[in-house]
């Protein structure tokens, strides 16, 4: 078929109005998994100890996938107006190349969805929580950062342990040998405290009077932000892998109708 074609030009059309959506979303692809590598709720430390930061590796995957979107879209758009095949055929190869990595990073983000547990971050929590006998100097740097990352969550958080105050008392932990329970019962963070950060009342805290320390476990507070940041990658990216899909089957169809 002849390039001014009604039918393709019409058909030509749509195709530069679906790359210029797929170089939209490429962008919003890429500035969202940007705010989420920069760890605004920092807590990549607690990831990092378990030895699976996948979330985050499919994030900067999806960084590169939605800049490249950008580009090849447009590249898409100059090929289609200017109706060269050659360009066409670049712009598939590319585009499928691409596709492939998005593919991958999506996988990998809503498969992260089912590792964060209750029970990892518990158990890593009892490990590693004031453990100043790392075995390496990387053990000990993980140690102190999960440690600091605990800390912070149970002051700005007002939450205690992962499940409650009871996690330190009813498993053994790092914690409990070093502090025994009649004084120390949990960490001094999880003690209500006023607007200087000073414990309300330390002796009504460690004896578990209410009002005066944490009821409330900080497990909310660690897998919300995760979670969303795993259903972001993945579900935004797939829904643009389903438009970017019917977008190169729609392109392969005008190749194969323009003369060459």
């Amino acid at each position: 078929m002849a390039k001014d074609d009604p039918s393709v030009r019409c058909l030509q059309g749509l195709l530069v109005f679906g790359n210029v959506v797929i170089a939209m979303s490429g962008l919003a692809l890429m500035g969202e998994c940007i705010f989420f590598v920069t760890d605004p709720w920092r807590l990549y430390g607690l990831l990092e100890a378990t030895d699976n930061d996948d979330v985050f590796g499919a994030a900067w995957i999806a960084i590169f996938t939605g800049f490249s979107l950008f580009c090849l879209a447009v590249l898409g758009i100059v090929a289609l107006l200017r109706a060269s095949r050659k360009l066409l055929l670049a712009y598939l190869i590319l585009m499928f190349v691409v596709y492939a990595f998005e593919m991958a990073s999506c996988i990998t983000a809503a498969t992260q969805q089912d590792f964060f547990t209750p029970n990892l971050f518990l158990r890593q929590m009892l490990e590693r929580y004031q453990n100043q006998s790392g075995p390496t100097n990387d053990d000990q740097y993980k140690n102190d950062k999960v440690t600091a990352i605990w800390d912070r969550l149970m002051l700005q958080e007002k939450c205690c342990g992962v499940n409650g105050p009871s996690d330190w008392q009813n498993y053994h932990s790092v914690f409990r040998l070093t502090h025994e329970d009649a004084e120390f019962p949990w960490p001094h963070q999880c003690c209500a405290r006023d607007g200087q950060y000073r414990p309300l009342n330390l002796d009504g805290c460690k004896l578990g009077v209410p009002s005066y320390y944490h009821k409330e476990g900080c497990y909310q507070m660690i897998s919300d932000p995760l979670n969303r940041q795993a259903w972001g990658v993945a579900w935004f990216g797939f829904a643009i892998l389903c438009w970017t899909f019917c977008v190169l089957l729609g392109v392969m169809f005008y190749w194969s109708q323009i003369e060459p």
